[in-house]
């Protein structure tokens, strides 16, 4: 065989070997996206009573720090953190020794002074049998008259500076003025204090209130309950889900520098709870019969804000549409603006839909077996 005669088979081959490369090189086309499936929920409206819950803690009506009215070092303390205290019992104590020094001092002045009285009255009374005798003027009676007046003030001073000093002595010992329990302690033995300085922070028997705190938006709502009796409900926690009427006693007037809410007190009364345990504090909300309730995964965020997926029943497919939430209740939320009844929503798996996405009615296995 030729040269020549083998070229046509060769340049067959070699063409037949392009294009079978350049049909595997080509692009594959994308498959289909799957026709996904929906469970959707029929957009109704209804009338709706929203609880508004705040979390709270059990705080005794009255809290005070105890403190020693003089200063000196803490010799010891008599009670720690928990602890159950009555009324005068021993919560602290000073160092007495500089105060009961300055005791001694006081009680040898007031006896000084209590001396010099004596004497001046001794003193006016023979000048006075000397002046009826006709032995001195009326002008030096006067003076000895007046040396009395001076010694008799001098006497109650330090009888009243007696008395400061030896109060000041029975001042080291710091004791209960009601019963309760120490919630802070706040100073240790060997530590120097001054007069005022908090030693412990008691919490006393009585009346209960739950502490919260309430945004801006609603202080307004709040402050139309103030005083009403029941009018707020405290769930505890760590329990059997007791609930209790509450009555709103306190709303601060200012905001909180830091977390730019208002403090509220809702007093429980009496009531035997545990001081520090938590609460949730609900208030119902006015009625509205225009909300349309939706689950919480029916709701999804795109560019900031709120959307629902609407399905057209026609077409089969799916579109994003805003909505403006008005709150929550429960795991349910309440949809104020841009859904109107009989409309249907897509009800779960909004983060996987796309706009114009086909899609199919979900149906139940069971359903479906029975079909």
């Amino acid at each position: 065989m030729s040269l020549s005669a083998g070229r046509p088979v060769v340049l067959s081959s070699l063409l037949l070997a392009l294009v079978l490369a350049l049909s595997g090189c080509a692009k594959k086309e994308a498959a289909p996206e799957p026709l996904r499936a929906v469970r959707t929920i029929k957009v109704e409206s209804g009338s709706v009573a929203a609880l508004q819950e705040f979390s709270g803690e059990v705080k005794a009506r009255t809290e005070t720090r105890l403190s020693f009215r003089v200063g000196g070092k803490l010799l010891r303390r008599e009670v720690d953190l928990g602890d159950a205290v009555r009324p005068g019992q021993a919560i602290a104590q000073l160092d007495p020794a500089d105060l009961k020094l300055g005791q001694e001092a006081a009680a040898a002045g007031l006896r000084a002074a209590q001396v010099q009285a004596e004497q001046s009255a001794a003193d006016l009374k023979r000048y006075r049998e000397l002046h009826e005798q006709g032995f001195i003027g009326a002008a030096e009676l006067e003076r000895r008259e007046t040396a009395l007046k001076a010694a008799q003030a001098a006497l109650d001073q330090a009888r009243a500076q007696a008395g400061v000093q030896g109060n000041q002595a029975q001042y080291t010992r710091l004791v209960a003025e009601g019963a309760g329990v120490v919630t802070a302690v706040e100073a240790e033995p060997g530590a120097v204090v001054a007069a005022g300085t908090p030693i412990v922070r008691v919490a006393l028997d009585g009346p209960r209130d739950v502490v919260f705190s309430v945004p801006e938006d609603r202080v307004a709502e709040l402050r139309a309950l103030m005083g009403r009796a029941g009018a707020l409900q405290v769930r505890l926690w760590g329990g059997d889900g007791e609930t209790l009427p509450a009555t709103l006693r306190e709303l601060a007037a200012a905001a909180d520098a830091s977390t730019r809410t208002f403090v509220a007190k809702a007093d429980v009364g009496a009531a035997a709870l545990r001081l520090g345990r938590t609460a949730t504090v609900v208030m119902e909300r006015p009625r509205r019969d225009d909300q349309i309730r939706l689950p919480l995964a029916a709701v999804a965020e795109q560019g900031g804000r709120s959307v629902v997926w609407l399905l057209d029943a026609q077409a089969m497919t799916v579109r994003p549409q805003p909505v403006r939430v008005s709150g929550a209740d429960g795991n349910q939320v309440l949809v104020a603006e841009g859904l109107q009844p009989g409309q249907e929503v897509v009800g779960a798996g909004v983060h996987v839909l796309t706009p114009g996405q086909k899609v199919r009615r979900y149906i139940e296995p069971a359903r479906a077996a029975s079909r």
